[in-house]
């Protein structure tokens, strides 16, 4: 399905590398002026949770956190002076581009890079404190790439490819290099993430020269698939649009030599979902206490995927984590989604008869499974519908809850892979109502424990409605709720003393504007 835009041209004009020139190139590229060896290390709670070894090659403990300078020192250390005088350019989401920054400050040269705008601004702000002249320009790296290649030739400028050089393969190849001399043991499957291609191209290069029984297995992102969606036409297409979200690896047009390299040697690919990669970093980071960026997971969680496919055992797969350039304001979204990549929360709307006791009775349903999130507001004189998210072990154990509320009497929908439930109306359930006479609004806090929630609804007199609840948990020892009660006003005493009784801090907010302005 290819795009409007005109595929930008060859990067390379010698004559196509052969995998034994690649080898040699790899064997003799100079990145360790700038680059760690860095470790492979065992990924122990992933691995026994899978029952297959893991290891991640961390390329994110780079100094720029992240295999690009690789490639890039490797490129600009084989220019001439002359070239290196006029200065270099580079056109990169984040990683290439601090890469191309740290080598061109090693090696005393300008360099001029230009990021889409919608570039993270910790990796903008990392160009800039390595001396790299930033010019923000496009959406995405494609239109980074057509603005990069004007001013090269307006200023005279050596371009730097993030991926389509041979050089620059060569430098990225030196991964497995040393993944083969870190692990001499059996490894299956090398898991690598693809962007451009120069990553997968150099590694696919030196394994299938060195080791060619390793199976080297791409991953994309489902709205992010260039290179998986050009290798099954047999030739490069150019996506019309590429997903943010995993920004290290969102480009519409892979590289010609990339797409060569990929289509003749690498074994498989693996495309993964937005929540997939979320429970990817949260994996790591049990196991490393390191935060990945969500290019950097896409290897751990292909792994995932393709042990649940081939229900394999005993294997050894490495996992690339290639960058750690992460946006703390993301962090939430991260831990918001983990939890449904890892099959361990399912959210449902349930609709229930609107009469006192029968939100008590979907609770009892419940059991004694960790609620997640609550949201309600009352809406119609018949019905309820509420949002519901609850823990789970598995996906089976969400669709064994949805059938057995449906058999006790209320209707159920699984939102759990709804996009726009679990970005969207989780946070609109509710609303003025009509319905909410006599209705005082508290925030309580809740302890954050089995039965805190049934104790609040045991201890409620049978003649209150609720007409408001929202919570999400967190993460906190304590949950935070907020209720809204209809109490009549002559049940005023018995209302202070169900506070008291109940002894949750809590706060009256009947009063507050923001609430009159919204809810009421």
């Amino acid at each position: 399905m290819a795009g409007s835009r005109r595929s930008p041209p060859p990067t390379d004009k010698r004559p196509r590398l052969k995998p034994a020139d690649y080898l040699q190139k790899i064997l003799t590229a100079r990145v360790y002026d700038v680059a760690i060896e860095s470790p492979l290390e065992n990924a122990r709670s992933l691995s026994k949770r899978l029952g297959n070894q893991v290891l991640l090659k961390r390329e994110d403990n780079q100094p720029v956190f992240s295999f690009k300078l690789r490639g890039a020192y490797n490129k600009m250390a084989h220019l001439s002076p002359e070239q290196l005088q006029r200065g270099v350019i580079c056109a990169s989401a984040g990683n290439h581009a601090q890469g191309v920054a740290l080598s061109a400050r090693r090696l005393g040269c300008r360099a001029l890079i230009v990021m889409p705008v919608t570039t993270p601004r910790l990796k903008i702000d990392a160009v800039r404190a390595l001396g790299g002249e930033v010019v923000l320009h496009g959406d995405s790296y494609s239109d980074a790439y057509v603005h990069a290649l004007e001013l090269e030739r307006s200023q005279g400028l050596t371009f730097v490819h993030p991926f389509d050089d041979p050089d620059v393969i060569a430098g990225q190849g030196t991964i497995a290099m040393e993944i083969l001399r870190q692990h001499q043991g059996p490894i299956d499957a090398v898991f690598v993430a693809i962007g451009g291609g120069g990553l997968i191209s150099g590694v696919a290069a030196y394994i299938k020269s060195v080791r060619p029984e390793i199976k080297v297995i791409g991953v994309q992102t489902t709205d992010s698939d260039a290179m998986v969606r050009s290798v099954r036409a047999g030739k490069r297409v150019t996506l019309a649009d590429v997903g943010l979200f995993s920004d290290g690896t969102a480009v519409k047009l892979v590289g010609e030599e990339t797409f060569r390299l990929t289509r003749r040697l690498v074994d498989d690919f693996v495309v993964v979902d937005t929540d997939a990669v979320c429970a990817a970093i949260k994996d790591v980071f049990q196991d490393t206490r390191s935060i990945l960026e969500p290019a950097g997971a896409l290897g751990v969680a292909a792994i995932k995927q393709y042990v649940e496919q081939h229900r394999s055992k005993g294997q050894t797969y490495v996992a690339i984590t290639c960058g750690a350039n992460m946006n703390f304001d993301r962090l939430r979204f991260v831990a918001e989604r983990a939890e449904v990549g890892e099959a361990r929360e399912a959210l449902f709307a349930v609709t229930i008869p609107e009469e006192r006791g029968s939100f008590k009775r979907l609770c009892a349903l419940i059991g004694a499974r960790a609620v997640t999130e609550f949201n309600y507001r009352i809406s119609d004189s018949d019905q309820a519908h509420v949002f519901v998210g609850v823990a789970t072990t598995n996906r089976e154990e969400g669709h064994k809850l949805a059938r057995h509320l449906e058999r006790h009497g209320f209707p159920t929908l699984d939102l759990t892979d709804d996009e726009l439930a679990k970005q969207h109306l989780r946070h609109l359930v509710g609303g003025r109502s009509e319905l909410a006479q006599d209705e005082r609004l508290y925030r309580f806090v809740f302890p954050e424990r089995p039965g805190a929630l049934m104790r609040f609804l045991d201890s409620m007199h049978p003649d209150w409605n609720i007409s408001l609840f929202h919570y999400r948990n967190q993460g906190a020892d304590y949950g935070r709720i907020l209720v809204g009660l209809q109490v009549p006003r002559s049940d005023k005493q018995a209302f202070r003393a169900f506070l008291e009784g109940l002894a949750y801090p809590c706060e009256d907010e009947t009063d507050n504007p923001v609430y009159r302005l919204f809810l009421r």
